[in-house]
């Protein structure tokens, strides 16, 4: 494990510092530009500026609209009881999770006082001075109520975001799809090999068999993940030695090609990604996806018949999924980090009642996730939240096997995804870009200067 000095690991906030991280992504191959329309340039005692892509905004899906009510009611909450006022700031979600916009501000001192952060970014934000430390504003029975939900957002001890929620993948398969092909429950795959056979069975000219994620980025990486773990490999081992060439990895990428090259996974997704019209148009019968899905079919689809399955093994794997989510993060370098900090506690890390029913109000009513909180997942339960046979199987069943989502820095999730893109899509050989990818992340660990990698 690459381990470092607290100091080392958390260095005095440097634009430089993180421009070289942004470029590390190849991100910053021109100069940052500044924001425009969204209102950066603030005196510093005017209100905080907190970027998110849910609110405020209005969306055709009432599941969009909950959440976006959400976070204008938690702003709205905290404003009529602090003197440090907060403003909402929405983008757009694909440039949020996709653009260079939020980095790009950052790099040029732009960034927001507050903002969301998955943990595939986290070291990129970390390493570059920007996370504050919220530890000083939590109390030992919040980091503890957190558990391991706290780990991928720690170092040396110190929590630097607070997961909103937390969000397992699974199977989902339309019901009708599967009855009228003469399936049944007793049908449901446990293997690869079943779930390509029911999917090369399900498939037609119209509708996918089985979809798995082709658009490159981090949350591809995110949807691959398990299948590695599956069979026992991974990306570093606990010491930090890259492990990525190995039996495990290139049985996981000989999966999705196979599902592609013999047709059964497109190799662009039906509806444009939008996974609800997908299903109700018939174009798709199975799908990994996760737990925010349920909401959107309640909101979106409410009549739609779809059900859910663990993701399948590989021959002698065991059973292991990816779980992902969004965290509160505040700048270190924002107009009043401290003001930013506090918010971020008080929102989701407090020990009040108010919000810890905020946090299950997020995870069982404006969305379905998942409650990092073991007090709002006991609380959200006992509220019914988890009762619907859907949230009940993420609970019980899928989640508590998965794994954590990985906060590999920017160039060795490019090394992976490069991998899944060269052997998904362009039929290369699995064992050559294993090699290469593994190549290309032991020459960066080398050099890495950081927080611990896993």
């Amino acid at each position: 494990m690459l381990q470092h000095g607290k100091d080392a690991g958390h260095p005095a906030p440097s634009r430089r510092r993180f421009l070289t991280a942004l470029a590390g992504a190849g991100a910053a191959t021109a100069a940052p530009a500044l924001l425009t329309g969204c209102g950066t340039a603030q005196a510093k005692d005017g209100p905080l500026q907190f970027w998110n892509f849910y609110g405020p905004q209005r969306s055709p899906d009432p599941a969009v609209n909950a959440q976006s009510k959400w976070f204008v009611d938690t702003v709205d909450r905290w404003n009529a009881t602090h003197k440090r006022q907060i403003e909402l700031v929405h983008l757009p979600q694909p440039t949020y999770l996709n653009g260079f916009k939020v980095p790009s501000a950052f790099a040029a001192g732009q960034g927001p006082d507050i903002f969301l952060l998955s943990p595939g970014d986290f070291l990129r934000y970390y390493n570059g001075g920007i996370l504050a430390d919220l530890t000083p504003h939590l109390e030992k029975e919040t980091i503890a109520d957190f558990g391991s939900a706290l780990d991928s957002r720690t170092v040396d001890g110190r929590v630097h975001a607070l997961p909103m929620e937390i969000e397992p993948l699974a199977m989902f398969y339309a019901v009708d799809v599967w009855e009228k092909a003469g399936l049944s429950e007793a049908d449901i795959p446990t293997t690869w090999d079943q779930m390509l056979d029911i999917g090369d069975k399900l498939r037609t000219r119209t509708r996918a068999g089985l979809c798995f994620e082709t658009n490159p980025g981090y949350y591809q990486n995110f949807t691959w993940y398990p299948f590695m773990w599956q069979g026992g490999g991974d990306v570093l081992d606990k010491k930090g030695n890259v492990a990525f060439d190995s039996p495990a990895a290139r049985q996981a990428l000989q999966f999705w090609q196979d599902a592609v090259r013999h047709g059964i996974t497109p190799r662009t997704l039906p509806a444009a990604g939008d996974v609800i019209s997908a299903f109700k148009s018939g174009n798709v019968a199975m799908w990994q996806q996760g737990i925010w899905q349920v909401a959107s079919f309640k909101a979106y689809a409410p009549d739609f018949r779809y059900g859910l399955f663990n993701l399948p093994t590989p021959p002698g794997g065991e059973y292991t999924t990816a779980l992902g989510g969004w965290s509160f993060c505040a700048n270190a370098q924002g107009r009043d980090p401290e003001a930013a900090a506090e918010f971020c506690a008080w929102a989701l890390g407090s020990t009040s009642d108010e919000s810890i029913d905020r946090m299950v109000d997020w995870c069982t009513v404006a969305k379905t996730d998942i409650a990092p909180r073991t007090s709002a997942l006991e609380r959200g339960a006992a509220k019914g939240g988890y009762d619907s046979a859907a949230m009940k199987k993420f609970k019980d069943e899928i989640s508590p096997a998965g794994r954590a989502e990985p906060r590999y820095p920017p160039v060795v999730y490019k090394a992976i995804s490069d991998a899944i893109q060269g052997t998904m899509l362009a039929g290369r050989g699995v064992a050559s870009e294993t090699e290469r990818a593994a190549e290309s992340i032991a020459a960066y660990t080398k050099s890495y200067k950081g927080a611990s990698l896993v």
